[in-house]
């Protein structure tokens, strides 16, 4: 549960279900993924993109390995790459906890409901006074209302089965749209780590060369990525992909 919901953080549900068994076979249970290389690992996870959360993942992995399950909602937001929606999404699927699971569509969902744009605390506030026993059921139903009948744009009330709920279905302030992929520090990241899987090391004038970007672009995707602590710097100007403990 914990691997399917961080993989779908920040990836389309279609690119994460073709992955998914294939991270699990090569990782079936916490400790293999603790123990393994973070080589190992991003090799495992190139196309699912945003490469930060398998190091976070493998992280969190290792705490638990270590210390065991957390018992409680805070103790899961505090493993490593685990924030409030993957939290609270792993301890109702997973742990059976009563706790709403705040999604993109949740919010919109029931911002509609109540009239009025929802974040924060009132979003929180507001889940809560709705939530019935049956958590689970009621997460999944309405992160699926969310998804195929009130969408952001044009929602389908004619065919929604709550809709004498809604109160205002134009009510929704949209997350703000993702940067350009292309030019980005998020293209170099990822060009860096893809050629230190198939590589092991490399200086920054060898991977500018081979992914065709500019080397001062390379240079501070680099930088980037070792304060992240994602890559390690060799004695010489070679940098690789860390190899165990800390990645």
């Amino acid at each position: 549960m914990l691997v399917s919901e961080v993989m779908l953080q920040q990836t389309q549900a279609a690119r994460v279900a073709d992955r998914y068994p294939r991270f699990l076979g090569d990782f079936p249970t916490v400790e293999v993924l603790a123990a393994a290389t973070p080589a190992a690992v991003m090799a495992a996870w190139q196309g699912l993109g945003y490469n930060r959360r398998a190091f976070r993942l493998q992280e969190a992995a290792r705490r638990i390995a270590t210390d065991g399950w957390p018992a409680g909602l805070e103790g899961l937001e505090a493993l490593p790459g685990v924030g409030p929606y993957t939290a609270a999404a792993v301890a109702c699927f997973a742990l059976g906890m009563g706790v709403p699971a705040l999604d993109t569509n949740a919010r919109r969902v029931l911002s509609r409901w109540h009239g009025r744009p929802l974040s924060g605390a009132a979003l929180s506030t507001a889940a809560h006074q709705d939530l019935p026993p049956a958590a689970a059921d009621w997460n999944q139903a309405v992160m699926d209302l969310g998804a195929a009948v009130c969408t952001p744009r044009q929602p389908a009330c004619d065919r929604c089965p709550v809709a004498a709920w809604c109160t205002d279905p134009s009510v929704y302030e949209p997350p703000r749209r993702q940067g350009r992929f292309e030019g980005s520090l998020r293209e170099a990241r990822g060009a860096v780590i893809r050629h230190l899987v198939s590589q092991s090391s490399a200086t920054v004038e060898e991977i500018a060369e081979r992914s065709g970007l500019p080397a001062d672009r390379i240079g501070g995707a680099v930088d980037s990525l070792r304060a992240d602590r994602m890559i390690t710097a060799t004695g010489s100007d070679a940098i690789t992909l860390p190899d165990g403990g800390s990645a």
